[in-house]
């Protein structure tokens, strides 16, 4: 056998998880969690809908993510490519997964819950930034919280300087565009007129 197809045979291979690992996993936040949150500048956010699942990077200065209470969250969304991908999954499916990381921290917070897109005038206040409100919030209520060690982090060189990858060795979007579409793409007027849009549109 070599493919896993029952939770009887995933049990019988990694054996039960360790007490601690499941005492960390929380219902609502306690201060520790908190500070996490407050000090993170980036969070993944992970949906699902009718035509599949979606991980999106979200981010801003630390805080952007605010806590309402102990268990609701209050994220704003900013602009983007307009493909609402996350927001479209959220009218059918609130279920939502986050991944909260923090620079040079190893260890991170995930949460699971359920959100709803508001317009709520005083939710979309307090998503201002730069003195722009977002055009939607996602008010998050909270089913279950935990933090991650930080193995991952370390195994991936994540924060560590020294294995920082150089921007100029990768494709950049104008390269990838002209991929995509035809040899005639401007990749050298895209990267232009790219760097213009980002310093515009951020709010």
């Amino acid at each position: 056998m070599t493919t896993i197809t029952t939770l009887d045979e995933l049990l019988a291979l990694y054996g039960e998880s360790h007490e601690r690992s499941r005492r960390k996993e929380l219902p609502r936040l306690i201060a520790p969690y908190r500070a996490l949150i407050e000090a993170s500048p980036f969070v993944v956010l992970a949906s699902t809908g009718a035509d599949g699942m979606d991980c999106s990077p979200r981010g801003d200065a630390p805080g952007f993510v605010q806590i309402l209470d102990d268990q609701t969250l209050l994220l704003p969304d900013r602009p983007g490519n307009n493909r609402i991908d996350s927001l479209r999954n959220i009218v059918q499916n609130p279920q939502v997964a986050l991944l909260f990381l923090i620079p040079g921290v190893g260890e991170s917070l995930r949460v699971n819950g359920r959100a709803e897109i508001s317009l709520d005038p005083e939710l979309l206040e307090l998503g201002r930034a730069q003195g722009k409100l977002p055009r939607s919030v996602l008010r998050i209520r909270i089913d279950s919280c935990y933090f991650q060690c930080s193995k991952a982090a370390l195994r991936s060189g994540l924060w560590d300087a020294a294995r920082q990858v150089e921007r100029a060795s990768l494709p950049r979007a104008g390269d990838i565009f002209r991929c995509i579409l035809d040899d005639e793409f401007d990749v050298e007027a895209y990267e232009r007129d790219l760097q213009q849009r980002v310093r515009t549109s951020l709010y």
